[in-house]
């Protein structure tokens, strides 16, 4: 068998080697590695994640990195319909076109650009788009919907060609994907060959100060190989050859940022924001141990809780169902320790997971529609991050006697 998985030796931001080690999840199957329905699953492969720190750049990391064909060349995983992604994806368009001066008939590339869901938004005020992203089964329903899009990897290789036969970008736009890519510095060698000498970069990432300060630790898994603070994609962006000018912290995925930036060489000055938000960062201790020391313990004090509250509501003959089928909530299954024994099933509104089984936990996974003729008592709300919108969408359930169990930062029930 061909080994996808490697260790990392050295920093992929600034290339040291000096780590300490925050936690570990022992070997765990990957998040979105969905099964069919089997007797047994004594095969499923299974692969170590370590949570590490470099002490030079204070990049939070996985110690491991699965191969990126393995992760990404199928992928279930599709944009949300949900009105709070929705909405967001409207503001990063507002934001861009604002911020950057976009006008009709700019040039805006998206790498990890899913099925177009974003771009979309971009096309309506008459820009020209261009996605990027390696999943082949999602490269075709954007090219399907009218959304042009390449099914490769980013990188120099794919855009300095799009370069050569669309021109140049005056945006490159990267939304929760960079913290998926080992070879960072390859990623902005490919936007260098890409974006206009006045164009901009805009990236997003679940920001590390939300994930340590919530106990998100259910959003480490094989996919997201870096949490970022801006302090770090400073240190990444300025060996480039771009600068932060501006940031927004925006309430999605448990907490995210947008920065953008500008090559050195454009006259933009950074926005008061930068400061601001490089300034809370050292407050909180983000160049210091202590904090990723901190997260680690109450890490093990929520699965712990999550995991006996879950156990015991089981044993006193309550039935339980999982809702939502994200990584996230896959990865905290297993880290909980619980299985089909104590979760009769998941619910998910993806069409491509229904009939599944979740990895790990080997949880069946049924459309909502089916989960509605047999409502548990409680539903384990795996997509916490949508919590306010699945509770007010769920009020029949609640009304009915069902109750949520919110696991993130620390469980709790609600009943409406």
């Amino acid at each position: 068998m061909i080994e996808i998985i490697k260790d990392v030796e050295r920093c992929r931001v600034c290339g040291d080697d000096n780590w300490f080690e925050i936690f570990s999840f022992g070997k765990v199957p990957l998040a979105n590695g969905f099964l069919d329905p089997a007797p047994h699953y004594e095969d499923e492969p299974t692969y170590p994640a370590d949570v590490v720190v470099c002490r030079q750049c204070w990049l939070m990391s996985l110690r491991q990195v699965v191969d990126p064909e393995a992760l990404f060349g199928h992928y279930v995983y599709v944009s949300s319909n949900s009105d709070q992604i929705n909405q967001h994806m409207r503001r990063v368009a507002d934001w861009c076109t604002q911020k950057l001066g976009l006008v009709p008939g700019d040039r805006v590339v998206e790498m990890g650009s899913n099925i177009g869901t974003q771009l979309a938004l971009f096309k309506e005020r008459g820009m020209r788009v261009t996605g990027v992203d390696p999943a082949r089964n999602l490269a075709q329903v954007a090219n399907d919907n009218g959304i042009e899009t390449v099914a490769e990897f980013f990188g120099p290789e794919v855009s300095g060609p799009i370069a050569r036969s669309h021109g140049e970008a005056k945006l490159v736009l990267g939304r929760q994907c960079f913290a998926h890519i080992d070879d960072v510095h390859n990623i902005l060698k490919g936007v260098d060959a890409v974006l206009a000498p006045d164009g901009g970069l805009v990236i997003e990432v679940p920001y590390l100060l939300d994930l340590l300060n919530e106990t998100q630790f259910d959003t480490i898994y094989h996919e997201h190989l870096s949490y970022y603070s801006l302090g770090t994609l400073s240190t990444l962006l300025k060996a480039h050859g771009f600068r932060l000018v501006d940031v927004e912290r925006a309430d999605v995925h448990g907490g995210s940022i947008v920065i953008f930036a500008t090559r050195t060489t454009d006259s933009r000055q950074p926005a008061a924001a930068v400061a601001a938000l490089l300034d809370l960062e050292q407050k909180h201790g983000l160049s210091t141990e202590l904090p990723y020391r901190q997260f680690a313990e109450r890490t093990r004090q929520v699965i712990d809780a999550v995991g006996s509250l879950i156990r015991d509501l089981s044993g006193k003959g309550k039935r339980i169902a999982a809702y939502g089928a994200p990584s996230k909530g896959t990865h905290l299954l297993i880290a909980c320790g619980l299985t089909s024994r104590e979760i009769e099933f998941c619910i998910d509104t993806t069409p491509l997971k229904h009939g599944k089984v979740l990895p790990g936990s080997h949880i069946p996974v049924l459309s909502p529609e089916q989960g509605r003729q047999t409502p548990p008592d409680y539903y384990l709300l795996l997509a916490w991050n949508y919590a306010e919108e699945i509770i007010r969408k769920e009020r029949s359930f609640l009304e009915g006697g069902g109750r949520f169990i919110v696991p993130i930062p620390e469980p709790r029930v609600c009943a409406g």
